[in-house]
């Protein structure tokens, strides 16, 4: 009794705390939000909490002005014949201001905190519908998780040799609450942001999207972001994306438009897509500029309102209603969740699909399509090695369930040091090594070699997969990149794997 009753004076001094942070980012609205914390398993005893999440769609209130009707606690994510999972959330004006009250986000926060915290996971949720999440099991993931809520605030920030417009033009979904949802982090130029919509209509939840635009690249780059909000017939990208926008201190545009200027004005959608160009004929390409993928993944990274973050490329698209069944499969805390004490984080499965076929929904539609071999493993003609998931064989033939689970806990050594995992995982991971360029290859194969001496237990999904733009890719030799390639390779080598192990020490199997 004794223990219980300290058990529930922690959980409302940390729900006390929390809102003295928030009240402190009120006063000091530059100010920087705080780390997350990391997760970590709940013990049979209940002496450790584990990490979670949820979808969105509360009261929004970034209109202050507007009145809303509650939305039900049980989102429903259906999936449409169009691939369309219906939109959960409710939709505010585009110009209205994104800051909400503290005394709103304080009753937001509250009315997801349970009277009694569920400490000891001693209650089995009843999970009727894998694709919607219940108050039950909000309330679940808001007293497992210990994360702060996260500000949503523009700033212009110096970073390295970069400058980053953070939240240039931010999604309309107001609050988001750091336990609500996932939060899909990307990046691109401009001329790829055709992507966009086809993401955002499977993932069907936060979008953080980091555009590089140099120079002369601005110009078409805004021109997209409005294009994309404006000129689609629906609103989903204006309610889920959040683009930020960044360039180098050598290449700084010579105009900077205003969002609150631009954003008053409706864009002219006769005209094709400002994104539909040329690659070659950008500013960056013109001027024979790198690539700087790795900054790109952290500003959209870090930008990120909510603990759990799936960074990725824009060419993925997820299978529909990930969300709701990773949350929910996180909120039952089973095992292996709940008896690992390693950090951990949650590969997807990828794949390729031809250019004449549509993107499959279901584990089960993928399984049709790689029969038929219309679709394959993901970079099988470019870099098996890179992308050859453990027991990957074995999660083709398994059959599809009804609700997802970790299919198998793999590490990054043996056949597969050279993995490069796209994962769910929180801000606490690694983060990518920002001077490395897409053009000099295995970019992400730093962060890897740190997971892999930090020992992470890589929790391979069994029903979540990413399918990448259709069409099969092949090797396609290309000396210039190959020569960048080598140099890059050499400054791994030299400079950063030295570095490395000075940092985080040794493991015995791990390499890049």
């Amino acid at each position: 009794m004794m223990l219980g009753n300290r058990r529930n004076f922690v959980f409302r001094v940390s729900i006390v705390i929390n809102i003295a942070v928030l009240l402190y980012a009120a006063m000091h609205l530059s100010g920087n939000s705080a780390p997350g914390v990391e997760w970590v398993p709940l013990t049979v005893d209940g002496s450790e909490r584990s990490a979670d999440f949820r979808y969105i769609n509360r009261e929004d209130v970034r209109n202050e002005t507007e009145t809303r009707p509650l939305e039900s606690s049980v989102k429903n994510i259906e999936e449409s014949t169009s691939q369309k999972t219906p939109s959960t959330v409710a939709t505010t004006n585009k110009t209205a201001s994104s800051t909400a009250s503290i005394a709103e986000l304080e009753k937001k926060i509250l009315s997801v905190v349970p009277s009694e915290p569920d400490s000891t996971n001693d209650t089995i949720l009843d999970i009727v519908d894998e694709n919607a999440l219940t108050d039950a099991t909000l309330a679940r993931l808001r007293s497992l998780l210990g994360c702060n809520e996260r500000d949503f605030l523009p700033q212009t920030i110096q970073r390295g040799d970069f400058w980053v417009l953070k939240n240039f033009v931010r999604a309309d979904h107001g609050i988001i609450l750091c336990h609500e949802t996932i939060t899909y982090t990307t990046h691109a130029g401009f001329e790829f942001l055709d992507n966009v919509q086809p993401l955002v209509e499977r993932w069907m939840a936060p979008v953080s999207l980091a555009i590089h635009a140099p120079g002369a690249d601005l110009a078409p780059t805004v021109d997209s972001i409005r294009y994309l909000r404006d000129c689609l017939g629906n609103d989903l990208i204006r309610q889920y994306v959040t683009f930020h926008v960044f360039f180098s201190n050598k290449h700084i545009p010579s105009k900077i438009p205003d969002p609150e200027s631009f954003l008053l004005n409706p864009f002219n959608c006769t005209n094709q897509p400002p994104y539909d160009v040329n690659a070659s004929a950008t500013y960056m390409k013109t001027k024979n500029l790198l690539y700087p993928v790795n900054v790109a993944r952290n500003v959209a990274r870090d930008s990120a309102l909510t603990h759990f973050i799936l960074p990725s490329d824009i060419e993925l698209y997820p299978s529909p209603n990930l969300i709701p069944r990773f949350l929910n499969m996180i909120a039952r805390n089973a095992k292996p969740l709940n008896t690992s004490t390693k950090p951990r984080v949650f590969p997807i499965s990828i794949f390729e699909v031809d250019a004449k076929v549509q993107v499959p929904s279901t584990k089960t539609a993928l399984q049709a399509m790689l029969a038929k071999k219309t679709a394959i493993p993901f970079h099988k003609y470019v870099c098996p090695n890179c992308h050859n998931i453990p027991q990957g064989q074995q999660w083709m033939n398994a059959p599809e369930t009804n609700q997802m689970d970790v299919f198998h806990v793999g590490k990054r050594r043996g056949k597969y040091v050279h993995w490069e995992p796209i994962f769910i995982g929180t801000h606490q991971d690694p983060h990518y090594d920002e001077r490395l360029s897409w053009e000099g290859k295995k970019d992400k194969m730093t962060q890897g070699y740190i997971l892999c001496v930090k020992d992470y237990d890589f929790m391979i999904l069994n029903n979540a997969f990413l399918i990448h733009k259709p069409g099969i890719k092949h090797y396609v030799k290309n000396p210039k990149r190959d020569a960048i390639a080598g140099r890059q390779s050499t400054f791994v080598k030299n400079v950063i794997m030295p570095e490395l192990k000075k940092l985080y020490g040794n493991r015995n199997g791990c390499a890049l």
